[in-house]
């Protein structure tokens, strides 16, 4: 199985200490992010390649901190050529140009690189697997109505299957939020190619998982725990609060 970490955007919200270092770089209780994200995804024995998906700004700041990080999975820094904000492909033009770019016909697990979740890893690899052929996303009920307007909002049946998938909703009818984890399958690799062949959104993942949901299925995986989308400047001390609180 391969991991794919998005980590090309340009985190305007948190200037300047993005302005000359990606998000997932940042540090939360002295780690940089994207180390959380890797420790846990070792945990899948399964696990044999981790790309790491950036852009031309950034590449060369991945590129020097993979020399101070040892890490017993191969790791891979793929530029996606773009240099701004304007031009970004999105997360979903990330994945697939990962995908073309390294030939992957494997299973893929793709993780945004903001995201940090205390779930275990392998309890939610196993319902997956369960749910193959199928594509499985992670869920984390954040229980606040005015929180679950800005994220993409999930509507399960008794089978834990998305019945209904809405992004950023005024009027949230659920507090189930996704998060930046996901499974794909190797034999859905190719219904990637025909939702960009569609002319669908490219940018926000819960685009494709929506499409994915009515033309498919998908399942999802809810958790207990703590979950961070690091966002902002408040998302980030929170974060860097818990888990220095964590370590003691």
């Amino acid at each position: 199985m391969k991991v794919v970490v998005l980590c090309a955007g340009y985190a305007t919200r948190l200037y300047p200490l993005t302005k000359d270092r990606p998000k997932p770089l940042l540090h939360v209780a002295d780690r940089p992010i994207i180390e959380y994200i890797l420790i846990e995804s070792k945990k899948l024995r399964e696990v044999d390649s981790i790309y790491i998906v950036t852009n031309s700004k950034f590449t060369h700041v991945f590129e020097k901190w993979k020399k101070n990080f040892s890490f017993a999975i191969p790791i891979e820094i793929i530029n996606d050529q773009t240099v701004s904000n304007d031009d970004r492909l999105g997360a979903i033009g990330d994945l697939h140009y990962a995908i073309a770019e390294k030939h992957i016909d494997d299973d893929v697990l793709v993780v945004a690189g903001d995201n940090l979740f205390d779930l275990n890893i392998n309890n939610f690899f196993s319902f997956a697997e369960t749910k193959k052929p199928y594509v499985t996303i992670a869920a984390f009920d954040i229980k606040d109505t005015e929180r679950a307007k800005r994220y993409g909002l999930v509507e399960l049946n008794d089978e834990q299957q998305v019945i209904n998938f809405r992004e950023k909703p005024q009027l949230p009818s659920t507090t189930l939020v996704s998060l930046g984890l996901y499974y794909f399958p190797q034999n859905t690799l190719p219904l990637l190619k025909k939702y960009m062949s569609e002319g669908n959104n490219l940018d926000q993942p819960g685009h494709y998982i929506t499409w994915l949901a009515n033309t498919y299925k998908v399942f999802a995986y809810t958790f207990d725990g703590s979950w961070f989308d690091i966002g902002d400047f408040e998302s980030l001390q929170q974060a860097d609060t818990f888990y220095r609180n964590k370590k003691k």
